[in-house]
């Protein structure tokens, strides 16, 4: 193209751009200017005091909220207890609301114009909607009843507020989508609010996909070192267990297997080129998704913990958890009371902790009599299944030698400011074909699908996308009052597959793995798999009774982080089990303990920093020889480290600079930009396993005439790491600084990602220096192939003391509000940050002598 017409193109497209966004920053400074927006912020402050009239409440509720925003509700009944969180949920975090019920039903383009029709594609293709729409009417009587009741709290909300009344978000969205007015929310939006937690926290496809792309340049045997088996020298969670099951091989441990394990056929299918167009197109809207809701769940883990009466100083069960997920604003959680003034069978709720907004219940938190907390699974419940489209007729397929017509599915995408458009979803007997929603490739009209080259599709089964009964668990979670109730909850806890501790107020602690798990009829999910004959179908899933589970274990704890749960097991759970780093270091903490241990104990636990990962590789730096003054005083630091990524440690900063260029100096020359090393715990495994082979062909620079070994790129990256410390930092190691380079920002999922400066600094809050990295206990997780800004977080901490339960401490980030510039959008974030906690207010009485404002919701008097 002539650079002219390469100049009038580049200015048709940005032009527009530009010019809207300048005309954005000048309408934001105006209404900064005028105090307009001050005004639209407090006045979608939620009212904390006084007294309410809602419609369809039945008593008067009362709600009390401490000084950080937390509110404890009191109702008569189950109705007002769920109408009354429906309704301060939609006070504190409609915005938050609207938005993640448009993320479950692919509605962004409603809300954000063209943008987002990608996304909704995507979305729409996935199903997470028409799935959750076939829940509602299987919901029992109860069920459904509390889902109304919380629809009709958020509702009386919407009906006295509106636009900038609801959020300044909406003052903002009403300058790009003037049209936009928030729907009545319906039970459908609580129900989809599981999917999207699902997806994010169970994308295994994705590791699927990245392995048969790198087929394309690496050997099979390459490609496994870099996702290697679950290592020996690593705990699992159930050590007791781990030789009870022995017919079934090493199922549960994740052997590395072959491809699908199909052999060489299936093989061959996997490297042909005519499959990777349709694998690498799923991997362009995930990417858009990511930006939304957060990066992908792989190797994001989660701590948790329960300790005996018999090691505690309390003489009684001490329970911990804390779940990592995306930085975000507002937060993901939402800490509340929901008490009963009296127990009963109608009313059999009394139990406090955080909660979603959007759903019914406590996630994670403690009762009167129980005490319980989540960790991701890290469950194989996606299979990529390659399909055969009949060149004639590319809606049919291929089943074991037929030609079987496919499933079509309509959707209309409404487009806020444009057309709406019509796409047609593709089903396979194994679910929707992903690739038909590629955004590099061209649209289709219904009447046109889209056709793969070489006629092939990729079709994905997944749990999520079938019937969920989650629901049901978090309210019967909420009433147990031991551990038979608890599991018999946990057996509806399907989607997604959480490892679940348990504590009770008489002493006992356990562990459940709830979850669907399929069985297959051949594989190991680790690669996609021919989908034209039975030969890798599901032939349903395990029973509850044969999955996992411990009571009152000998060792008097037990300890999750996503690792491995038992070495023997007869059904595969997984081969990408999260490598046990953060398990081993909770191990190491509790059981080297001599004396009781205390919920001080605990929260150093939570905060811990200790690098595992140093432990391999700083012996080894240690004996590298540098000849030069600058590189042994930076070789000195390392000599007395205690391996603590702390804030201020100047060799800590050291440690994690170098670890980013190791990475990329051994693997970069070798593999796909996007697959560059996370630096993330599967890293570790790879990189302990390689030091012991110091001529290794992976440490050889495929860019350089000669060839590298192992000590050669170490002093390379440490030296690297040493000039680029002196460049952004200082030339005196003593004055490198962790916590300076690894800060982290809590940007708005929308607004505050919008581009434009002034918007964004609206919404969004930091930088925040922190500690640790990923694979630490305080797992502020950073990304070596991006920057060292921190993208992942404990979302919040737990301890819950069984035998005092106003003993208990918690602390989330960054607040408990969802509207810019309110006291409590941001006043967890130093506390959080510094392991500080507040109380878990439990008794009455505790509630009431910490009470900053009490407001009464009472039934609205008849016209």
């Amino acid at each position: 193209m002539p650079r002219q017409a390469q100049i009038k193109s580049f200015r048709k497209r940005w032009f527009p751009r530009i010019l809207k966004r300048t005309l954005i920053v000048l309408l934001v400074l105006g209404l900064l200017l005028v105090g307009f927006a001050t005004y639209s912020v407090r006045q979608s402050f939620a009212q904390e005091s006084g007294t309410i009239q809602l419609p369809e409440l039945k008593a008067e509720v009362t709600v009390q909220r401490d000084k950080w925003g937390i509110p404890h509700i009191y109702a008569a009944n189950s109705h007002d207890l769920f109408m009354a969180q429906g309704y301060i949920h939609a006070q504190d975090r409609f915005w938050q609301m609207d938005f993640w019920r448009h993320i479950g039903s692919g509605r962004l383009s409603e809300m954000f114009g063209s943008s987002q029709v990608d996304t909704d594609r995507y979305l729409r293709t996935m199903g997470w909607a028409r799935v959750a729409q076939q829940e509602v009417p299987e919901i029992n009587a109860e069920m459904k009843a509390y889902l109304e009741a919380y629809a009709d709290g958020v509702n009386a909300y919407l009906s006295e507020h509106q636009g900038s009344a609801l959020s300044l978000e909406y003052a903002v969205l009403k300058f790009l989508n003037p049209g936009y007015k928030p729907e009545p929310w319906q039970i459908l939006h609580s129900l989809t609010w599981g999917k999207v937690m699902a997806y994010d926290l169970g994308r295994n496809f994705e590791s699927e996909i990245e392995r048969v792309i790198l087929l394309k340049t690496l050997t099979r045997t390459q490609v496994e070192e870099l996702f290697p088996p679950y290592p020996q020298y690593l705990p699992v969670i159930l050590p007791e267990l781990q030789q009870a099951e022995e017919a079934g091989g090493a199922g549960g441990a994740g052997g590395a297997g072959g491809a699908g394990g199909g052999g060489d056929k299936n093989a061959k299918l996997l490297y042909s080129p005519d499959v990777f167009p349709a694998l690498e197109s799923i991997t362009k809207p995930m990417m858009a998704l990511e930006q939304l809701i957060g990066p992908r769940g792989i190797g994001i883990g989660s701590n948790n913990w329960v300790i005996s009466g018999q090691r505690t100083a309390t003489g009684k069960p001490i329970l911990a958890n804390d779940p990592h997920l995306g930085v975000q604003i507002p937060s993901i959680w939402y800490e509340v009371g929901l008490h009963c003034t009296r127990k009963s069978a109608e009313c059999p709720y009394n139990v406090t902790g955080f909660s979603f907004a959007g759903m019914i219940g406590i996630i994670i938190g403690h009762s009167d009599r129980i005490a319980w907390g989540v960790t991701n699974v890290q469950s194989d419940v996606m299979d990529l299944y390659i399909e055969k489209i009949n060149p004639k007729n590319p809606n049919q397929y291929e089943v074991n030698g037929k030609w079987v017509d496919m499933k079509l599915v309509q959707e209309t995408i409404q487009v806020a400011g444009s057309q709406p458009i019509v796409q047609t979803v593709r089903y396979t007997r194994h679910g929707p074909i992903l690739s038909d929603v590629s955004p590099n490739l061209k649209e289709f009209q219904p009447s046109q699908p889209l056709q793969i080259p070489q006629n092939y599709a990729v079709a994905l089964r997944w749990t999520a996308l079938e019937p969920s009964k989650i629901g049901y668990a978090i309210s019967q979670i909420n009433r147990a009052q031991n551990w038979q109730e608890f599991r018999t909850a946990a057996s509806n806890y399907d989607v997604p597959a959480q490892n679940l501790v348990y504590a009770d107020v008489d002493g006992n602690i356990g562990y459940q793995m709830p979850g669907k798990f399929p069985i297959r009829a051949k594989g190991n999910g680790r690669y996609p798999v021919p989908g034209w004959t039975d030969e890798y179908e599901w032939q349903g899933y395990i029973d509850f009774e044969q999955l996992p589970k411990s009571f009152n274990p000998s060792q008097g704890y037990i300890a999750t982080a996503n690792n491995l749960v038992m070495r023997k097991f007869p059904y595969l759970i997984t081969t990408d089990w999260v490598y046990g780093y953060r398990a081993k270091r909770i191990v190491e903490m509790i059981s080297q303990q001599t004396e009781p241990i205390s919920l001080e104990d605990v929260q150093q636990i939570q905060g811990d920093d200790r690098n595992l990962n140093a432990q391999t590789l700083v012996p080894l730096l240690q004996s590298i020889t540098v000849d030069t003054p600058r590189l042994q005083a930076a070789q000195k630091l390392l000599r007395d480290w205690n391996l603590q990524l702390g804030m201020t440690s100047p060799a800590a900063a050291l440690f994690e600079v170098f670890w980013k260029h190791l990475l990329a100096d051994t693997f970069h020359d070798q593999l796909p930009e996007r697959y560059f090393p996370d630096g993330g715990d599967r890293w570790y495994a790879v990189l302990a396993n390689l030091v012991k082979q110091p001529n290794s062909s992976w440490w050889d620079n495929h860019n350089t005439p000669k060839v590298e070994n192992r000590d050669q790129i170490l002093r390379q990256s440490f030296t690297e790491a040493v000039e680029e410390l002196e460049r952004i930092q200082s030339k005196d190691p003593k004055n490198w600084n962790w916590g300076k380079l690894h800060t982290v920002t809590f940007r708005n999922a929308t607004l505050g990602k919008s581009g434009v400066a002034p918007i964004e600094a609206l919404f969004n809050r930091g930088a925040f220096t922190t500690a640790g990295n990923g694979e630490t206990l305080n797992a502020n997780r950073w990304r070596a192939n991006k920057s060292f800004e921190v993208t992942d977080i404990p979302s919040l901490r737990m301890i819950v003391d069984l035998g005092n339960l106003d003993n208990s401490a918690a602390i989330h980030t960054p607040g408990q509000s969802g509207h810019a510039f309110h006291r409590h959008y941001n006043d967890m974030v130093d506390s959080w940050r510094k392991i500080e906690y507040h109380q878990m207010l439990w008794e009455q009485k505790t509630v009431a002598n910490n009470t900053a404002t009490t407001l009464k919701l009472v039934p609205k008097l008849a016209e």
